[in-house]
């Protein structure tokens, strides 16, 4: 039985020690809007779309990089030029661990620390 309108995902959650902080090196990257702010919490996106949001939670512990395959999640930014995109990423704060185990794509570490891939765009289309 299918349901008259499939759910969607309305916000990806991501616990951070600063969620506007994290909120801001996301939209400044992505190009994306803050949605809502308050105490605690952001949410960035574009109206009508999924949004990202930020939890601020206390004693926030990044997670280990190199993982060894137990991240919970990573998210990949698809970029038409990694390098001027890995390049805009670290002037807003993120880091660029030695552990690299790809080529086609750049791991890096948002300021909250949390792994996230900049990956040729083309991969997605």
């Amino acid at each position: 039985m299918t349901s008259p309108t499939a759910p969607f995902v309305g916000v990806f959650t991501i616990d951070a020690p600063d969620a506007s902080a994290l909120a801001a090196f996301y939209a400044e990257l992505l190009a994306l809007d803050t949605l809502a702010e308050g105490d605690g919490y952001a949410m960035i996106g574009k109206e009508g779309t999924t949004s990202i949001g930020f939890t601020a939670v206390e004693d926030f512990a990044a997670p280990p990089w190199p993982d060894a395959g137990h991240k919970q999640f990573h998210l990949e930014v698809a970029a038409t030029d990694i390098e001027a995109t890995v390049a805009q990423a670290l002037e807003l704060g993120a880091t660029k661990p030695d552990h690299q185990p790809g080529e086609t794509w750049t791991v890096l570490l948002d300021p909250a620390g949390h792994p996230f891939c900049v990956t040729d765009a083309s991969f997605f289309s």
